[in-house]
């Protein structure tokens, strides 16, 4: 098995995580990680989905979400061409002065230094799971943790690439075709 992480737009409407958690159910595929939030404009949602799986069911998986009718476009992120990362925040149940070099090896930061402090980390996964590994001598007492988020480095963008491959025009360009063809179809 190989961990693949898709980036999903969607439109941003009701039902639509809904109706792409009961696509990978039904087939029953387990999603290692969902994270689900706004882009930059706001009649659409990024889905940042982490899955175990070999490259035929990856091909199904992708070819039935890109039938779900929200779903607007879908790229696979591969590591070397993007930055993935995930929050966590962990409460321990006891502090002591090596605390501090311990978070901060992991350029992580103590956010309430109270009784049980605690410690907030923005990384990558593998790095995540040895942050906590070091931290299991304090008690780990609580702890929330984000799905991964990823964006493709460079210059191109999702959006880009999903009209770019879909032939899909941007309506806020005076010369694409949805522009062009606004008053014929009014």
């Amino acid at each position: 098995m190989a961990i693949h992480t898709l980036s999903v737009l969607v439109e941003n409407s009701p039902g639509v995580l809904a109706r792409v958690a009961a696509l990978f159910s039904r087939r029953g595929y387990n999603i290692d990680s969902l994270a689900v939030g706004p882009t930059e404009d706001p009649k659409i949602s990024r889905m940042t989905i982490v899955l175990n799986l070999e490259g035929h069911a990856l091909d199904q998986v992708s070819a039935q979400l890109f039938k779900l009718i929200n779903v607007i476009g879908i790229q696979e992120m591969r590591a070397d061409e993007s930055y993935e990362r995930e929050l966590l925040l962990v409460k321990v149940a006891k502090k002591d002065a090596n605390l501090s070099s311990v978070v901060a090896t992991y350029g992580a930061r103590i956010v309430d230094d109270g009784e049980t402090p605690i410690i907030e980390a923005v990384a990558e996964s593998d790095q995540l799971e040895a942050l906590l590994k070091d931290l299991s001598s304090y008690k780990v007492i609580e702890l929330a943790q984000s799905g991964v988020i990823a964006l493709e480095k460079g210059k191109m963008t999702l959006s880009d690439r999903v009209r770019l491959e879909t032939g899909l025009s941007n309506p806020e360009d005076p010369n694409s075709a949805d522009a062009l063809t606004a008053d014929y179809q009014n």
